[in-house]
């Protein structure tokens, strides 16, 4: 295949998507998806564009094979989140292609998925691939604000259309760096969600005439506590898996730190000391406990009165094995009693299987083509897996990007995000190779 026209050609997509202002909210999807349809229109793919409300526009396409095994999925989501144009080298919407990197809002969160996806499913049909699979591509709405208009409409309202037995979804980390060794990361567990609020009680009064009772002090006492001291560690089998993995790979030294990571005692020593990038170190942390994060504050209404309540809402992931209670015992142990905890919904965790033909696929790809490993992890926040894993669809997180130093990871929901033209060949050279061999 011609892959250097490949390249310009899913750079130009991921161009165009770009250049459609789909912050959410409003979200304003429709005519990004408009777009994706009318490409795959002109090779012969007929896709369905629905609208879960007024200009939240979904899109569902599906190649169709043999129907010997079942369906894959390949998922991505059209929506970004905010950006602070100020902020940014570059405008985040004008998709600027500057010495061989593509510039905006969505570049790796995740329009160039979405052009990857695009791409490859173009060349199955091109190139007349024989499917056993029928191979469907989703580019849902509204991911960033909980997938409610997007992946989780489309699973209710039309379950049919997205049904399969595997998925390819955005993940976590993409690629680890290691003593000069790269790792490809593909997410076969996520954090589910048990958001909650903390609030403080006291006395109103005056604020001319201070007291004591002022509910922002327990608030406060809670925060701080909240803020500085991490929860337990607790291990899920993927977590183990993916360290196991790693160490297996490395000197003894650095295997010996890695596998100290799955000792409680030993942990947060053990992780400081690890030899990567402080963003991974971040994600690593987060893959080992539940979190807790104070996010928005709220107290009082007027600026002379002393506040009765004051309240902060947390922004809580909870890792697979984990309960209400867990986490309620885990919270109360580090905030203490002063504050009252009031928990919302919980939306539970993922954890798949990597013992699988598709997990198995990816690792034969990656070691041809990167000559790397394939390990297993975890995704800290929340993707559309939660949506589409009730239908029985084994949703695997895999975005194949390669490491290309610190400047360039890290990037999602960040001031200018970017990513490299020839990640973006990489990517849709190993999508490709992937799809066409587990389905073809």
């Amino acid at each position: 295949m011609d892959w250097e026209a490949i390249r310009d050609e899913a750079t130009g997509h991921l161009q165009e998507l770009i250049r459609y202002n789909t912050t959410n909210p409003p979200g304003n999807e429709l005519r990004c998806v408009e777009y994706i349809a009318a490409v795959l229109k002109r090779e012969g793919i007929e896709p369905l564009v629905l609208e879960s409300a007024p200009g939240r526009g979904n899109l569902v396409a599906r190649l169709a094979g043999d129907g010997s095994l079942p369906p894959l999925l390949l998922m991505g989501h059209v929506d970004v989140v905010l950006a602070e144009a100020d902020k940014w080298q570059r405008p985040p919407f004008a998709g600027e292609l500057v010495d061989g990197v593509v510039w905006g809002r969505g570049a790796t969160d995740m329009k160039q998925m979405v052009a990857m996806e695009m791409m490859t499913l173009l060349l199955l049909k091109r190139r007349g691939a024989r499917l056993r699979r029928d191979v469907i591509l989703m580019a849902s709405a509204d991911e960033e604000s909980g997938g409610a208009l997007g992946a989780g409409w489309i699973a209710y309202h039309y379950p049919e259309l997205i049904r399969a037995e595997y998925a390819i979804n955005e993940g976590g980390a993409t690629c680890i760096e290691l003593e000069g060794k790269s790792f490809f990361v593909c997410s076969t567990a996520e954090k589910g969600a048990a958001r909650f609020t903390l609030r403080g009680r006291g006395q109103t009064g005056h604020a001319s005439q201070p007291h004591r009772q002022n509910a922002i002090l327990p608030l406060a006492r809670a925060l701080v506590r909240l803020i500085e001291t991490p929860l337990p560690v607790r291990l899920t089998r993927t977590a183990c898996a993916h360290v196991e993995a790693l160490a297996q790979e490395v000197s003894p030294p650095l295997a010996a730190k890695l596998r100290a990571l799955l000792d409680p005692a030993t942990c947060d020593q053990a992780l400081a000391a690890l030899p990567m990038a402080e963003p991974a170190r971040l994600r690593l942390n987060a893959a080992l406990r539940n979190t807790a994060v104070p996010t928005v504050l709220r107290a009082g209404a007027r600026i002379n009165v002393i506040p009765a309540e004051a309240e902060c809402r947390v922004d809580c992931r909870i890792l697979p094995g984990t309960t209400l209670a867990d986490i309620a015992g885990e919270v109360r142990a580090v905030v203490g009693d002063e504050v009252e905890i009031d928990f919302g919904t919980l939306h539970a965790p993922l954890e798949a299987d990597p013992a699988s033909p598709l997990f198995t696929t990816i690792g034969q790809v990656i070691q041809e083509q990167a000559g790397a490993r394939l390990v297993p992890g975890l995704v800290t926040g929340g993707t559309d897996a939660k949506r589409v894993a009730p239908l029985g669809t084994k949703v695997y997180g895999f975005v194949p990007m390669r490491y290309e130093g610190p400047s360039m990871a890290g990037l999602a929901h960040n001031h200018d995000e970017r990513v490299s033209v020839a990640n973006l060949e990489f990517g849709t050279r190993v999508l490709y190779s992937v799809v066409e061999r587990f389905c073809g």
